[in-house]
Formats: C-alpha cells, sequence, structure tokens
C-alpha cells in the first residue's frame, strides 16, 4: 500500500464555487442554491416534487401521490444535474427521504423503472424523515464527479 501525499493546501488551486440553478425552476424558500459546484464535483440540493415556475410566483406540487411526487423530483434533480454539466452517469451517491415506510415498496418500484436503462446504478440511501412540509412525501439530492 503506497502512502498517501501530505496534505498543504497552500499547494492546491483555488477552485471556485459556482451555484446551480435550472431554467425555470421554482425559487428555493430561503437562502440555499439548487446546487453547487466546485471542480467536477456538483452537490445537488434536496428536491422534492415542485412543478416548474409558471410566472405566478406560486409553489406546487406535481401532485398527492409518491408517484406523481417521485418523477417530478427526479425531473428536478436531473435539471440540476444537467445545469451543471453532468448526468445520471456522473451521480456517485443518492440520498432519499420519505415521510413514510408504507411508501418504500412502491417507491423501489417507481426507483427500478426510472433507472432501469442506466449502466451502472449509483450508491442510495433512503430513510424516513418525518420533519418534511405538509404533503411532500419525497425529497433526493444527489452527489455527481464530472469527468
Amino acid at each position: 500500500m503506497s502512502e498517501l501525499p501530505e496534505h498543504n493546501p497552500t499547494q492546491l488551486p483555488h477552485l471556485p464555487k459556482t451555484a446551480i440553478t435550472p431554467a425555470g425552476a421554482a425559487a428555493p424558500p430561503a437562502m440555499f442554491s439548487h446546487g453547487v459546484r466546485k471542480g467536477n464535483i456538483l452537490q445537488v440540493a434536496g428536491q422534492v416534487g415542485f412543478l416548474p415556475e409558471d410566472g405566478s410566483g406560486e409553489r406546487r406540487l406535481s401532485g398527492p401521490t409518491l408517484a406523481e411526487q417521485t418523477h417530478t423530483t427526479l425531473a428536478n434533480v436531473l435539471a440540476v444535474l444537467e445545469a451543471g454539466g453532468a448526468s445520471w452517469e456522473d451521480v456517485l451517491m443518492i440520498r432519499v427521504y420519505l415521510t413514510d415506510t408504507a411508501h418504500f415498496a412502491e417507491f423501489n418500484q417507481l426507483w427500478n423503472a426510472y433507472f432501469a436503462g442506466l449502466k451502472e446504478a449509483p450508491a442510495a440511501r433512503t430513510t424516513v424523515y418525518v420533519g418534511l412540509p405538509a404533503g411532500i412525501l419525497v425529497e433526493i439530492d444527489a452527489l455527481a464527479v464530472l469527468g
């Protein structure tokens, strides 16, 4: 096993941090970005099933069902990935937050169908989190490495 070189932050190049906002995305409810890219790392913030902005200024969920929200949430994650220069193939890790353990089986079916054509599935973690705002059934974030 080879030793790692000593870490010296003064020898590392400065990499700017860039906020990523896909066109038409609903504005976040607080001061955070849809995603942030630094060098070849892209972190997609937790996305939910909000529909793209329609000009009304209102944030609207895609529907009340897990299927509707999951499809829109995955589309929102993909929009951030693409705006940051990435695709699903670049994703290393996905975290999924569900609000109800009863949704695991349905979510797994939706997940398997959505990612059926991917060469390599990303690592994933699904957990139940009861702190999501009322009506939101799923939240998904992702970490991608480009190049």
